[in-house]
């Protein structure tokens, strides 16, 4: 009997030290004090999340360090490489009413990016404000001598023109809209010039599915941005709603991938407005990135009207004063001038 006894003793005491080990271990997952519970979900998941683009990452390296490579939006360039597998793409006015893209490489690193053309100062600084190394071919002499006076990692097309590894000429179009990035060999190259080729990049604010299910706005199912008083250069994005995304048209052409001929779709559309100044004969402007300003923030067939600022860097979206999320995907950011036509002519938006 007094070995029966013992028995059920000690089962007692098992049965009750599990029942506090559980009681334990579901306090600890609760959220703590003073902790918001999506930053406890995020800092949970943060060494397997891509900081640009919010998605997972299947064999959790994210120290990728960005590129970002000027791509070449001239119609005869049309359609590009290489733009679906961006994590953000900047669309700014280059020259006259003619746009050209930066389009910022971390999650994904497709084999080709193209075409690409010549460096401006203020993508520069974009590129930059995510230390990425910088990828175009050609610029002007002072342009160039700023990205290299302000230390900005860079690899020149003009300097690599047709190598066969890192930039190749194609035939099926003429130059200058024939020079296509070899991306797979942007680490090789930057890694013989001493450049670095991993770092950790600051992550943006990115929403959870409860987030975007719980997003308020008026409704966007089509965009139009137009970037100059004579609208030669229009884009539109229209919103698919079966899949949550937007497709991106250039004057009344879906925007797809050359190779595949698939639509670009993108999760959010980020347009602000900001001073444009042309500085030269040769039409080349100034465009002011750090002043702050207003935005429409469009995502999951809303827009919110936001304000735009510059932090450490980066543009991001700000309402009442704090970052916005993003969805996880890709970002598109359409820089109009604030004057002519200014962001009420250069935005609609309707369903």
């Amino acid at each position: 009997m007094k070995r029966v006894g013992f028995i059920i003793l000690l089962i007692i005491s098992l049965l009750i030290a599990c029942e506090e080990e559980n009681h334990d271990a579901s306090t600890n997952t609760q959220k703590q004090p003073g902790v918001d519970k999506k930053e406890q979900v995020t800092d949970s998941r943060s060494q397997e999340i891509y900081p640009l683009s919010g998605t997972i990452s299947e064999d959790g390296d994210i120290d990728q360090r960005p590129i970002g490579v000027m791509v070449n939006n001239h119609r005869s360039a049309r359609p590009q490489s290489g733009l679906s597998n961006a994590d953000i793409v900047y669309e700014v006015l280059a020259e006259g009413t003619i746009t050209r893209f930066l389009a910022i490489y971390q999650s994904e690193l497709p084999e080709v990016v193209g075409p690409v053309r010549s460096a401006r100062e203020y993508y520069a600084d974009i590129a930059n404000g995510y230390n990425s190394i910088y990828v175009y071919h050609g610029a002007a002499n002072f342009v160039n001598d700023i990205i290299a006076s302000k230390g900005i990692d860079h690899l020149n097309g003009s300097t690599y023109d047709n190598d066969g590894h890192l930039f190749k000429r194609e035939s099926f179009r003429k130059a200058p809209h024939n020079s296509y990035l070899q991306l797979s060999a942007v680490n090789e190259v930057a890694s013989e010039k001493g450049f670095e080729i991993s770092n950790s990049v600051e992550p943006f604010e990115f929403l959870t599915n409860t987030d975007v299910e719980g997003l308020t706005g008026d409704s966007a199912n089509r965009i139009e941005v137009v970037y100059s008083s004579n609208p030669t250069n229009v884009v539109e994005y229209i919103y698919q709603e079966d899949k949550g995304t937007y497709t991106r048209l250039s004057d009344g052409v879906q925007t797809v991938e050359l190779q595949t001929d698939q639509p670009i779709e993108v999760e959010n559309i980020f347009v602000l407005e900001t001073g444009h100044e042309v500085i030269d004969d040769a039409g080349r402007r100034a465009v002011d990135l750090t002043s702050g300003g207003s935005a429409y923030l469009i995502q999951h067939g809303q827009y919110q009207k936001v304000e735009w600022e510059n932090r450490d860097g980066r543009i991001v979206p700000i309402k009442d004063g704090k970052e916005l999320g993003f969805i996880p995907g890709m970002t598109w950011v359409n820089i109009v001038p604030s004057s002519d036509p200014g962001m009420e002519q250069a935005v609609t938006i309707s369903n």
